[in-house]
């Protein structure tokens, strides 16, 4: 599944991928928002983690857990 997260007085976006069920993303990201945790950190499918303040959150967009299809259809 694809996250894509925005930061506030940012041009650009955290795009990453990441073997996370959609429902499991979701609720780390808003359990830390309702407790007003300082930060949110999420890992990868490569292993590599991030820390994101969430005092700079401007959007999180998560995308679906379809795998995406190659070659031609008909």
């Amino acid at each position: 599944m694809e996250i894509r997260i925005g930061i506030a007085n940012t041009g650009r976006e955290l795009s990453f991928e990441t073997n996370e069920a959609a429902a499991a993303v979701k609720k780390t990201i808003s359990s830390a928002l309702d407790a007003g945790a300082t930060h949110i950190s999420l890992s990868d499918s490569k292993g590599n983690a991030y820390i994101v303040p969430t005092a700079g959150l401007a959007y999180v967009e998560l995308g679906s857990e379809e795998s995406r299809r190659v070659g031609f259809v008909a």
